[in-house]
């Protein structure tokens, strides 16, 4: 048994080390893939690494200067002979700032354009992405890893470039001076200060599972933010005020514990070199005194020693918060790289064909979809849609309706069978040419900060204004943007927060409209409207629907009674399909069981 306890033990050490191994491995690569951003700054990179040798090499330059100066002050007892020595400490002193300060511009300026360059991508990637990966995602979280994770990267990254490079180019610089001045105290000082960095080789274990937890906590504040501002007439009307305060409250002592954990497991770094750090300059100074009095080394020597052992030592005092920021800046640039190297699951196939006009139909083939594995949402769809026909989706709330028409533009891909746009898999079409032939017009349409004319033209940018007129009042919006001031270019807030939901709505069909796509889509465009509302945007539907192929999820069944043909789905599966007056003259049937309960309402 005690072997076996012996065995399980060191094999928990290999396994550890092995970790170490994999985790110094991905750091180096992780610094490869980031050389590709560098490398356009290259020259301004190099100069700013460049100018550190001079800064951090000055250092060393003022403590030997101490000798002379010294050794004629004490021995000599002439202080003009001197002079000269303070006026190069004063010149040398300005230089290094100057040199610093260069190295500090042009560090932010390399540092920055990484990061513009680094955070562009992860926009585009964003972009990218598939639906499931938002359905998975919370707003704080995508803020944390596509913003601040790429701050993180790249500001520690370059930050510590400098910092690295200026201390390693001192530390050489200062070590030689150290001995030049005594040999056998460079040997003290040396032992300890290698002893004082080995608690810096824990800190990474210790910190990565408690850094992950807190950029999720953070990522749960930063949700809570917006959706106290997006949703702050829910939270004033129901009162939630209280509650919501509690959510935040909690989630701010989650982060409380987890930083005060961070102090318990890192805080101890920090103090212990700066005991192991000061115990050295006892030792320096217990030894350089019996070196002085043998006369091994004279006061100039041990002046200059002890000022470039300070210079050597200080920094090192306090390296633990700074290594702490380091490995921070490490796991970010991690995360970083792990999003850019995800490839989503809906993509282009590599011989994408151009989808350029829909000429015959559209079909589902024995169509199966899962948003969690082994939960059917659609089972066994089979539907053969002619172009030009208006298709109605009806059925019980969570039947699949919306699901059946989010595979169309492939927002999801489907788990079994196939969709087929004349006769080919949409999954063999290019993805961008397949939804630039797809208009679609939400229960409720996003839309952008900025003016009804720029979100309208999000259909087609380079529309002429006649186009744009003919959107327009195909939409019903001309009586109302008439009656603006500023007129199409009125500002309409985020997310179109001054425009009423009906008008919303239409500035969503507009958008659908001066598209032009030869399919359109309409997820319960007029269920959230009241009667008023809902007839004037009904008409602008209609307009919408004339000569395309329509796809209608309706909740009122009053709205698809001129429907080609109605699908009726309940719990995933088609059930009946017909027109209005075939489904109607069933007996018992579904759709005619929903309508007569509409009809009572």
């Amino acid at each position: 048994m005690r072997n076996n306890k012996k065995f399980y033990k060191c094999d928990m050490r290999m396994f550890a080390k092995i970790k170490e191994k994999i985790a110094s491995y991905y750091l180096i690569q992780n610094y490869k893939k980031i050389f590709p951003y560098i490398r356009p700054y290259w020259f301004r990179a190099l100069l700013a690494i460049l100018i550190t040798i001079p800064v951090g090499s000055m250092d060393a330059v003022i403590a030997w200067s101490l000798k002379p100066y010294m050794d004629i002050v004490l021995i000599e007892k002439s202080v003009r002979s001197a002079a000269y020595v303070p006026l190069l400490i004063i010149v040398f002193s300005l230089t290094q700032s100057f040199l610093n300060y260069a190295a500090t511009y042009l560090n932010g300026w390399v540092g920055r354009k990484i990061t513009n360059d680094l955070k562009d991508d992860l926009y585009v990637k964003l972009l990218q992405n598939d639906v499931a990966f938002f359905d998975r995602s919370t707003s704080g979280d995508i803020q944390i890893r596509f913003n601040s994770d790429a701050e993180s990267a790249c500001s520690g990254l370059i930050n510590n470039i400098k910092i690295f490079a200026t201390r390693f180019f001192s530390s050489i610089a200062l070590i030689c001076v150290l001995f030049y001045n005594s040999w056998q105290l460079t040997i003290v000082a040396l032992i300890f200060m290698f002893a004082a960095f080995v608690p810096l080789g824990k800190i990474r274990k210790r910190i990565k599972a408690l850094t992950m937890q807190s950029l999720t906590a953070g990522g749960n504040i930063a949700t809570q933010y917006n959706e106290a501002f997006n949703g702050n007439r829910v939270i004033t009307s129901y009162n939630l005020h209280e509650q919501q305060h509690r959510i935040f409250s909690f989630n701010q002592k989650n982060i409380f514990k987890l930083s005060m954990k961070m102090i318990q497991r890192t805080g101890l770094v920090s103090p212990m070199m700066h005991f192991l750090i000061s115990s050295g300059i006892a030792g320096v100074v217990w030894f350089g005194s019996y070196l002085i009095v043998t006369g091994q080394m004279t006061g100039g020597n041990f002046v200059s020693f002890i000022a470039a052992l300070l210079m050597l030592y200080t920094p090192i005092k306090t390296i633990g918060n700074s290594y702490n920021a380091l490995q921070m800046s490490f796991l970010a640039m991690e995360r970083v790289f792990e999003i850019l190297e995800k490839v989503p699951s809906i993509t282009n196939s590599p011989n994408a064909i151009p989808l350029e006009k829909i000429k015959k139909n559209i079909v589902f083939k024995n169509v199966c979809f899962e948003y969690i594995p082994g939960k059917r949402v659609l089972n066994d769809i089979n539907i053969d849609i002619p172009v030009g026909h208006m298709i109605a989706i009806v059925g019980n709330s969570g039947g699949g309706k919306t699901t059946f028409v989010n595979l169309i533009p492939r927002f999801y891909d489907v788990t079994a069978g196939e969709i087929l746009i004349d006769g080919i898999n949409i999954k063999d079409l290019d993805l961008y040419s397949l939804r630039d032939k797809i208009a679609m017009v939400f229960q409720d349409n996003f839309l952008f900060t900025g003016t009804i004319r720029e979100n309208i033209l999000l259909g087609k940018e380079n529309a002429t204004e006649e186009e744009l007129n003919a959107a327009i009042n195909a939409a019903c919006l001309r009586e109302f943007i008439n009656s603006l001031d500023a007129g199409v270019d009125t500002q309409i807030g985020e997310r179109g927060i001054l425009l009423s939901g009906g008008q919303k709505q239409r500035v969503g069909i507009a958008r659908a409209f001066i598209k032009n796509a030869p399919i359109v889509i309409l997820d319960e465009a007029t269920s959230a409207l009241d009667n008023k509302s809902e007839a004037v945007v009904q008409q602008a539907i209609d307009n919408l629907m004339r000569d395309r192929t329509v796809f209608v999820i309706a909740h009122r069944l009053s709205t698809v009674r001129n429907a080609d043909k109605i699908i009726v789905i309940n719990q995933g599966k088609i059930v009946e399909v017909g027109s209005h007056k075939e489904l109607l003259a069933k007996e018992n049937g579904i759709y005619k069981s929903l309508y007569d309960a509409q009809l009572k309402i």
